[in-house]
């Protein structure tokens, strides 16, 4: 059946209340018509317009009296009439009202209609958000600090309920569904020119996946991004062609750990960037001495961790109750006990890695680890978001939280698009020479001091910088080191560092220097303060902060003011810097 083109909470109360309306006119309508009818006092009867004004006051219980004369006894029977017959219709209508209320269908329609409502709304760019578990609540609160809306589907109602309760910058619509139904996409808005993209992070990969493949067809040229940790499905997902992209928490986390094992200042600066609870730029990874690990769970995170210790030669011990035919340098079969432990050599072993999908029993593994040996390095696996409480107090030396890796990895391909080729430039730079990213690591501290680091992805583009924009059409010559300077100071430079300029013909430069000149339609990809950055912003739509932060000078304010500066000063005096013609 074709859903109603119109509002359908509309359509299903004039479906359900249509007999109770029905009878409420009948009965009204034979009142009237009986009181207009029956002669009065002097024998003439009631005017329509009287009866009609009569019946409807007695319906409000107002009382006026008999109105417009004195009523005959026959008038006054059918009044009683009238009132007893329209109460009992009235109470028919109320219950009927109140059932239509209390429908669950209607609720869901309602809800829906409200939510569809509220997508339209949003004026800017979104991305649509399906499954709100640990990993998407942690993602929307990533994106409302970031600025960007989300419409939220999830089958969870409680989970959709909490959205009213929190406080998010930016518009957070949520709608309880299967957000795999192509309906309630488009309900969402995925064909809408201002939905940047879907994110399925439900619990079930074959969801995702169907998520996937749904927003590929009702709009060939939206962003995907699907969380998955199964090949096939990741295999499945390339398929979806451009612009699909798929995060694995277990292969984000592996491969975090391996840079903390060859580049520790990689390590710091991405769990930095990520406000990592306890990380700062002085932070030092102490990671064990070359020796055993031992591997509790050869589930999806296990096999990872092996992969990447195994690449650097590190020996390893798993323990897992299921039959592997891997080449392992030692397999136990069974629950990671004191026994067990023991049998791998816990005590010449030099880290333990929890990896099991059990909160319960990856702590209990943290005790009896601790306990055979106590100095050992522990990474334990958290699954649920509510019990950071007890891995905190646990004083492990690294948590893997799939959800919050998860998010985190999402909110920079997102964010900082540019972050990924700038970690890889890093990775190389490090490779020929070993004392970079100690250089910027203090370049950092110098420039940002203590506080939270923020990224922003800058296009420099009319609807981003439009004092900008104007100061080239005007043939203007903008250079980085100019716009890094403080619009109330000039002399002082914004906590600010660019990590990265990627030019229109997608060439990028990383770390670039303060004489790059800029072109209308480069992005750079800025690390700086909350106030430092909102400061560059009010520069790039700002004329006069951007004329100041340029040349030094005051632009005088006014069609006169800049007419007497020229007469005074001459025309150089309020021009922009000009960029050097050819010979």
């Amino acid at each position: 059946m074709p859903r109603p083109s119109g509002n359908p909470v509309i359509f299903i109360v004039l479906r359900e209340m249509r007999t109770p309306i029905i009878v409420l006119i009948c009965v009204y309508a034979v009142a009237i018509l009986g009181m207009a009818l029956i002669p009065g006092r002097d024998g003439e009867p009631m005017s329509i317009f009287h009866a009609f004004y009569f019946v409807m006051y007695t319906a409000t219980t107002t009382g006026f009296g008999e109105l417009p004369r004195e009523f005959s006894d026959a008038q006054r029977i059918w009044a009683i009439v009238c009132l007893f017959v329209t109460v009992i219709a009235w109470l028919y209508s109320i219950g009927a009202i109140i059932r239509l209320v209390q429908n669950r269908f209607f609720q869901l329609a309602r809800e829906e209609w409200y939510f569809i409502r509220a997508v339209q709304r949003i004026s800017e760019g979104y991305y649509i958000l399906c499954g709100f578990g640990d990993t998407g609540s942690l993602l929307a609160r990533g994106l409302s600090d970031a600025g960007i809306p989300a419409a939220i589907l999830d089958k969870d109602e409680h989970r959709i309920r909490a959205l009213g309760l929190r406080d998010y910058s930016v518009s957070m619509p949520g709608l309880c569904c299967d957000a795999s139904d192509p309906r309630f996409l488009v309900d969402a808005g995925v064909q809408s020119p201002l939905c940047r993209g879907v994110i399925a992070l439900t619990h079930d990969e074959e969801v995702n996946l169907k998520i996937a493949a749904v927003s590929r067809l009702l709009n060939p040229d939206i962003k995907i991004i699907a969380m998955s940790a199964s090949a096939f499905h990741e295999e499945t997902l390339a398929t979806l062609g451009r612009d699909t992209h798929f995060v694995d928490p277990f292969k984000v986390f592996a491969k975090g750990l391996g840079a903390a094992i060859c580049n520790p200042s990689l390590y710091i600066l991405n769990e930095w960037l990520s406000h990592a609870r306890g990380i700062s730029l002085k932070t030092r990874v102490k990671l064990p001495p070359p020796g055993r690990w031992i591997i509790c769970g050869y589930g999806r995170m296990g096999r990872e961790v092996n992969r990447v210790l195994a690449g650097f030669k590190v020996e390893t011990a798993v323990i897992d109750p299921h039959f592997s035919d891997e080449d392992i340098d030692i397999y136990i079969r069974g629950r990671a006990t004191a026994k067990t432990l023991k049998a791998a050599g816990i005590h010449k072993a030099v880290g333990v890695v929890a990896a099991n999908d059990d909160d319960g029993l990856n702590l209990s593994i943290l005790i009896n680890a601790r306990g055979l040996h106590p100095g050992i390095f522990m990474i334990v696996r958290q699954n649920r978001h509510q019990n950071e409480i007890a891995f905190n107090a646990a004083n492990v030396d690294i948590i893997m939280q799939p959800s919050l890796v998860t998010a985190r990895k999402i909110l920079f391909m997102l964010v900082a698009p540019l972050l990924k080729p700038f970690f890889g430039f890093l990775v190389e730079k490090h490779l020929h020479d070993r004392r970079f990213m100690e250089r910027l690591l203090r370049r950092l501290t110098m420039s940002l001091g203590e506080a939270p680091p923020q990224l922003l992805t800058l296009g420099l583009v009319p609807g981003q910088a439009c004092a900008l924009d104007q100061a080239w059409r005007q043939g203007a010559e903008v250079r980085l080191g100019d716009l890094m300077r403080d619009p109330r100071l000039r002399e002082e430079g914004l906590a600010i560092v660019p990590f990265a300029l990627k030019r229109r013909d997608g060439t990028i430069r990383f770390l670039p220097d303060d004489a790059i000149v800029l072109e209308p339609g480069d992005e750079l990809l800025l690390c700086g303060t909350e106030s430092a950055l909102q400061l560059l912003e009010s520069t790039l739509n700002n004329e006069y902060l951007l004329y100041y932060v340029l040349t030094g000078k005051n632009m005088p304010r006014g069609y006169f003011m800049r007419w007497l500066r020229r007469k005074l000063e001459g025309d150089e005096a309020v021009s922009w810097p000009r960029r050097p013609t050819a010979a």
